[in-house]
């Protein structure tokens, strides 16, 4: 079962904390499409389930963008990623290297 990781959104930075020892990783998060994204989840590629909500009630609007940062203790660069959006669509990615990525970005 995975770690439960820590959220928490300020300054259109969102952090996830829990134990400094492996490299933190960091990328930029880009909603292009055309609705809200009211939830976003990062989970390990190797669990079955996924982290909490990193937003916690809050959104990103279409054509904003935010920094995020992965500080979970873990040494693997392999995450799935999930977001939902305020008109009930929903987008998923699997197996992506965040430590290479840079950058991720939600079109329509």
């Amino acid at each position: 079962m995975k770690k439960t990781l820590f959220a928490a959104l300020a300054a259109m930075t969102l952090t996830v904390c829990s134990s400094a020892y492996a490299e933190d990783l960091e990328f930029l998060l880009h909603n292009d499409s055309s609705s809200d994204l009211v939830e976003f989840n990062i989970s390990p590629a190797s669990s079955d389930d996924w982290e909490e909500d990193l937003l916690a009630d809050g959104y990103l609007a279409p054509g904003y963008e935010t920094g995020v940062d992965i500080v979970d203790g873990l040494t693997t660069c392999i995450y799935d990623i999930r977001g939902i959006f305020a008109d009930g669509s929903e987008a998923e990615d699997f197996g992506l290297n965040l430590c290479d990525l840079g950058e991720y970005t939600f079109t329509d």
